[in-house]
C-alpha cells in the first residue's frame, strides 16, 4: 500500500513540473515582460487550490459533505486566487481576481476531486484484494493444517510400543516420523514444493499407518512418471490418503488400498481407492479429517479452473481421483507471483 501511495506522490510530482515548465514557457514565448513572476503566482494559484480541495476531500472521504464541508470549499475558492495577488502586488486588479475565480479556481477544484476520487478507488481495490488474498491464505493454512492428531497420537504409541519391546523397526519408524514433522512444520510453508517430496511424504505416512497392521503392506502405491521436474502445492494429497484409511474395515488385507500417481504431459492424476467399512467402528477410532467437501474448496483457491475432483461408489469400494493439469506452468506463475510480492 505505502509503495502505491508513493507511485501517487511520484505522478503528482512530475505532473507539476511538467505543467509548471509549459506555462513558463507558453508565457516566455508570448514576450510577457513579467512571465517568471506570472507562471509563479499562476502555479501557486493552482497548487494552492488543487491540495487545500485535495485534502478538504481526504478529511471528509466516506462522510456527509454538511455545511462545514461547503463553508469550507467556499472559502479555499474565494481565496484561491490570493497566490496570484501576492505575486503581483503593484499591478493588482480586481479583474485578475474574477478571472481566476471564474476560471483557474473551478478547473483546479474540480481536478483535484477525480485526483482525490482515482486514488481511493485505486486504494481500496488494492486494499480489497489485499483483504481477500489475506482470507484466501488463512483458509489454505487453517485447511492444510487439519491433518488427524489423532494419527500422530497412534503413532507415538505405536513407537512406545517398538521401543519397549526392543523391536528393530522402532529406530526407522523415529524417522519416518520426523520426516513426516519436518515437511509439514517447514517445508509445506511454501507455495509449491517439488512433487517427488510431496511423494516422500507420503510413504512417510503410509509406513508409520504400516505399524498399525501385522500383515504384509495395505497400501499399494504406484507411482508412473517423472516427479522431479513437477512443483504442486503441498500437503494436498494427504488429505483423500487420510480419508481412505478413515473409512476402510478396522482389517485391512494386504494391497487394500490402492494408491496410484500418473504424470503424463504436464497433467498428474492422484487416485485412492479403498474398501468401504461394514460398520462404523473403524470411523470412531480414527476421529478427524477435513473430509472432500474441504478439500473441493482447497483445490478451488489452488488450482481454479484446472482440476477436476471425482469420486466413484460401488457396494464394496470408494474411489476418489483427482487431476490437475498444466503443472509445469502453474508453478512457473507461481513462481513469478511470489516474485511479484
Amino acid at each position: 500500500m505505502e509503495r502505491v501511495k508513493k507511485i501517487f506522490w511520484l505522478i503528482h510530482v512530475f505532473v507539476w513540473v511538467l505543467f509548471t515548465l509549459l506555462v513558463g514557457l507558453q508565457l516566455k514565448s508570448d514576450t510577457d515582460a513579467h512571465w517568471r513572476s506570472t507562471t509563479a503566482g499562476f502555479i501557486a494559484t493552482c497548487l494552492y487550490v488543487f491540495y487545500m480541495h485535495f485534502y478538504l476531500l481526504t478529511q471528509y472521504g466516506g462522510k456527509r459533505k454538511g455545511r462545514e464541508y461547503w463553508f469550507r470549499l467556499g472559502g479555499i475558492a474565494l481565496s484561491g486566487p490570493s497566490p496570484f495577488l501576492f505575486f503581483h502586488q503593484e499591478q493588482f486588479d480586481f479583474g485578475y481576481y474574477s478571472m481566476h475565480v471564474i476560471t483557474t479556481v473551478p478547473i483546479f477544484l474540480f481536478l483535484s476531486w477525480l485526483a482525490r476520487v482515482t486514488e481511493t478507488l485505486v486504494l481500496n481495490t488494492i486494499r480489497k484484494e489485499q483483504l481477500e488474498k489475506q482470507a484466501a491464505e488463512a483458509e489454505l493454512n487453517y485447511l492444510k493444517s487439519q491433518i488427524n492428531p489423532h494419527f500422530l497420537f497412534n503413532t507415538l504409541n505405536n513407537i512406545h510400543t517398538l521401543v519397549y519391546k526392543q523391536a528393530p523397526a522402532a529406530p526407522e519408524a523415529v524417522m519416518h516420523l520426523a520426516s513426516l514433522m519436518r515437511y509439514m512444520i517447514y517445508e509445506s510453508n511454501a507455495a509449491t514444493v517439488p512433487l517427488a517430496r510431496e511423494m516422500d511424504y507420503l510413504q512417510d505416512y503410509v509406513s508409520l499407518q504400516q505399524l498399525r497392521y501385522k500383515n504384509s503392506p495395505v497400501v499399494d502405491l504406484q507411482l508412473v512418471g517423472e516427479t522431479e521436474s513437477y512443483y504442486i502445492a503441498p500437503l494436498l494429497f494427504i488429505h483423500l490418503l487420510e480419508n481412505a484409511y478413515k473409512h476402510s474395515p478396522a482389517r485391512l488385507a494386504p494391497g487394500d488400498l490402492k494408491v496410484r500417481v500418473l504424470i503424463k504431459d504436464d497433467t498428474l492424476t492422484f487416485s485412492v481407492q479403498n474398501p468401504i467399512a461394514t460398520k462404523s467402528a473403524n470411523a470412531l477410532s480414527e476421529p478427524g479429517g477435513i473430509g472432500l467437501p474441504n478439500v473441493r474448496k482447497r483445490l478451488a483457491l489452488l488450482y481454479p479452473g484446472q482440476h477436476t475432483l471425482s469420486t466413484q461408489h460401488t457396494t464394496e469400494t470408494f474411489t476418489a481421483r483427482l487431476t490437475i493439469q498444466g503443472l509445469h506452468a502453474l508453478a512457473h506463475e507461481r513462481e513469478a507471483h511470489l516474485l511479484h510480492h
